[in-house]
């Protein structure tokens, strides 16, 4: 515990990143959002990384090795998260109510990316859906959208 609890704090001291440089992009709040909910269920399924790695690449029209990049700095990012309010915050600036739902659109899809979807899974999209200011209406509309 206390080994993470150092780690954690040298991640955070890290002298290399000025403050500037670690301003969270659009992209990267988006894998970070993508990455919780594949972290989620406590597998990592090859079929949600490589769908993680398909939605960066249509979404921002992304090289493979930017995506991989994206996906490490998400990751890392991921696992220090207390909260997803600096992350969900970052898209509610920059994103229409239409975006914001295509987003948990994409989370559902996301979710259903390994043909099944545990309860965390759901739990966590809802949590970034209100985070989204989504009401309860537009959430099943992109979850049904999503099955389909």
């Amino acid at each position: 515990m206390l080994t993470k609890i150092t780690l954690f704090f040298q991640f955070l001291n890290d002298g290399t990143a000025s403050e500037n440089e670690q301003e969270i992009s659009l992209e990267i709040a988006c894998a970070v959002l993508l990455c919780e909910v594949m972290r989620a269920d406590g597998h990592f399924d090859p079929q949600e990384q490589a769908h993680i790695s398909k939605i960066l690449m249509t979404q921002f029209q992304l090289t493979p090795a930017e995506v991989a990049e994206i996906i490490d700095q998400a990751i890392k990012l991921s696992e220090h998260a207390t909260d997803f309010y600096q992350f969900t915050s970052k898209i509610n600036q920059h994103y229409s109510l239409e975006q914001r739902i295509n987003m948990v659109c994409l989370l559902w899809q996301l979710a259903y990316a390994d043909g099944e979807l545990a309860a965390i899974e759901e739990h966590i999209i809802r949590k970034i859906a209100d985070l989204l200011y989504l009401n309860h209406h537009e959430y099943i509309q992109a979850k049904l959208a999503a099955q389909q």
